[in-house]
């Protein structure tokens, strides 16, 4: 796979029309050395750890996201899965995080990043163009996020892929992201150690254009994992902290 230059953020604006070029388990004060993971709405999150904040799908707030804060949070790099208005919106970001929007191999302060091209629609991509999943280790914690996956995950993929500690996967359906039975087959195929559930209807949303399913649908769908419903929006993993088998963990968003 090709290695890429890093595009640097530099007041790029809305990504989807500028860009033309390139109570928890893990409590939210565990020692500094653990990887922190803040749930920022939708499948916004922030990864801090080892230096390096790492931010993933900030978003503008409209339709299933009107309701949340806009994540304008400060990080060192910035991914994004597409370039669709509710995980591609880097305008108004502070500093001068890097920004990569396409898959490939890059490095980033010595942390290996990995996108993988999955399709965003059940069409092949026709409809909503192609997301990127990303993949890196952090803190010792190998982190995969889906993005807004829709098409299942290939065998090529699941070699490269691994199976990660940690694994955030769409559950909400709609027309550009699993159903909870295709995060479930995900799940299955990925055999990650902690899921965190995105991508699904919150008090956010606009009940006149959001056509997401709550989480519940998805918690209900995988009876028989073990759940764990934070309290918080933010976590704190270690290694030692992870479990075997695959546990799902909820974060809460305070409106």
């Amino acid at each position: 796979m090709k290695r890429r230059q890093l595009i640097g953020y530099a007041g790029a604006g809305l990504v989807g029309t500028v860009l033309t070029t390139l109570k928890s388990e893990f409590p939210a004060d565990a020692q500094s050395s653990s990887l922190s993971v803040r749930w920022l709405g939708h499948t916004c999150f922030l990864f801090t750890g080892g230096g390096v904040k790492v931010l993933v799908n900030p978003f503008r707030t409209i339709g299933c996201t009107a309701k949340y804060r806009p994540p304008k949070v400060e990080a060192d790099l910035v991914l994004i899965s597409s370039q669709l208005l509710d995980e591609g919106a880097v305008d108004g970001l502070p500093g001068n995080p890097k920004l990569i929007y396409e898959a490939g191999v890059y490095e980033f302060k010595g942390i290996k990043i990995q996108g993988f091209s999955i399709d965003h629609d059940r069409k092949g991509g026709k409809q909503f163009g192609m997301n990127t999943a990303w993949s890196w280790k952090q803190e010792g914690i190998s982190i995969l996020h889906l993005g807004g996956a829709a098409a299942p995950i290939s065998f090529e993929q699941k070699i490269l892929m691994g199976r990660p500690d940690v694994a955030l996967i769409p559950v909400g359906g709609s027309a550009k992201a699993y159903t909870p039975q295709e995060a479930k087959q995900a799940i299955q195929i990925l055999n990650p150690k902690l899921v965190i559930p995105t991508h699904y209807r919150t008090a956010a949303a606009d009940t006149a254009t959001c056509d997401l399913s709550p989480v519940d649908e998805f918690l209900t769908v995988m009876q028989g994992t073990t759940v764990r419903r934070g309290e918080n929006d933010t976590i704190n993993i270690t290694p030692g902290t992870l479990p075997e088998s695959s546990v799902i963990q909820t974060l809460s968003y305070k409106f």
